[in-house]
């Protein structure tokens, strides 16, 4: 057994979560309290990928082994094993790879460390692969699992772990954070931390990027300016059509920055032929980026139901007087005009159509389609 070390977690960029720091920290120090199995859940935006790769590296490296921390948090320290997929789900194949790598012996670490960032994107068979590595993994392996919540977890999964639960930092707290990473001005800053709904990752990109400020503006603005079902395909057209535009920014450039680096490795000049040889490995090259595509376009999506849903939560707290929390106070004069006109039983039907989409979504619905009814129902009151 691994004797009581000084083992420290790197924070880096961990930030707002003392507690749970504070918990892992002693589980690093202590093989007593450390659980052969974690489960790290908070919202997005929490640090929970973040703080298990510190824990990780706390876990692998020998106290006061700078290097082979660092190594553990660019993901390359022989000890670590990480799966975060680019794909809707979690594949059996990968999810087997990883249980695999468990029952291999710490190379030159301390532990050998299992992350799965996206645990929740696991369906049940593929679940039921990692029950045999979670009820009796090695002795010297423990693994990290990083997910929204417990629910979105099996309770045979639940049941295997140790769950540590992240908490949302204030919109205060974010707001000075975004100030200090991007150099944006206070109130572009507080207004990112709001609308990104204290998501940091969010907040980064919204107080940088005047074109995503932009196309969340137009998206709430539509979808407030539906009256019928000509409207609503329209707008769910225009829904799909922004979030496509969306994740092609933020992979368009990866994309082509693996595809030169791929041709680079294989001896390519920039804008010389492709060998019929060599086309293969183009292809698997290409067939992941469409499928962390696919994935960006569903986060996407997600994201404007996410951004609908603070903004129908604006109206429900409106039409009960509660005006001093309010997200999108950029569309307050709208809110509270159809605060005005709807009832709060109306509301909390627009509510859960929005929730009912984003489980349409989640079983593979076509998104143009799971859109269309939902803003149907935002324009009559009514579910079909």
């Amino acid at each position: 057994m691994t004797s009581v070390s000084t083992a420290t977690l790197p924070r880096g960029d961990v930030w707002g979560q003392d507690e749970a720091l504070r918990q892992l920290q002693a589980a690093a120090s202590d093989p007593a309290q450390l659980a052969h199995a974690w489960l790290i859940t908070g919202p997005a935006g929490s640090g929970r990928s973040t703080l298990a790769y510190a824990f990780a590296a706390a876990l692998i490296a020998e106290p006061g082994d700078e290097a082979a921390m660092r190594q553990v948090l660019a993901r390359t320290h022989p000890d670590l094993t990480a799966l975060r997929t680019e794909g809707v789900i979690i594949s059996i194949k990968d999810a087997r790879a990883l249980v695999e790598r468990s029952y291999f012996s710490p190379s030159l670490g301390r532990y050998r460390v299992m992350v799965m960032e996206d645990a929740d994107r696991m369906v049940e068979r593929t679940s039921n692969v990692l029950l045999k590595a979670l009820e009796e993994p090695p002795e010297r392996t423990v693994w990290i699992l990083c997910a929204p919540s417990e629910a979105d977890l099996l309770p045979t999964i639940r049941s295997r772990v140790r769950t540590l639960r992240l908490h949302e930092p204030d919109v205060a707290d974010v707001a000075r954070l975004i100030q200090a990473r991007t150099g944006a001005d206070a109130a572009t800053a507080e207004q990112a931390a709001r609308l990104s709904q204290r998501h940091i990752g969010m907040a980064v990109r919204l107080a940088t990027d005047a074109d995503a400020r932009a196309r969340r503006d137009e998206t709430l603005r539509a979808v407030l300016a539906v009256r019928g079902v000509g409207g609503a395909v329209e707008t769910a057209a225009r829904i799909v059509q922004l979030a496509t535009d969306d994740a092609k920014a933020l992979t368009a450039e990866r994309d082509e920055a693996e595809r030169e680096a791929l041709l680079r490795t294989l001896g390519i000049a920039p804008g010389a032929a492709v060998p019929p040889a060599v086309r293969g490995q183009l292809g698997a090259l290409e067939d992941e980026q469409k499928r962390r595509a696919t994935r960006s376009l569903r986060d996407g999506i997600d994201r404007v139901l996410t951004d609908l849903e603070s903004m129908y939560r604006d109206v429900f707290m409106l039409q009960f007087g509660r005006d001093a929390d309010l997200i999108n106070r950029e569309l307050s004069d709208e809110l509270r005009t159809l605060a005005a006109a709807w009832t709060p039983a109306r509301t909390l039907v627009v509510i859960d159509a929005i929730a009912q989409t984003r489980t349409n979504l989640e079983g593979n619905a076509a998104p143009a389609l799971a859109l269309e009814s939902m803003l149907v129902t935002v324009a009559s009151g009514r579910t079909l």
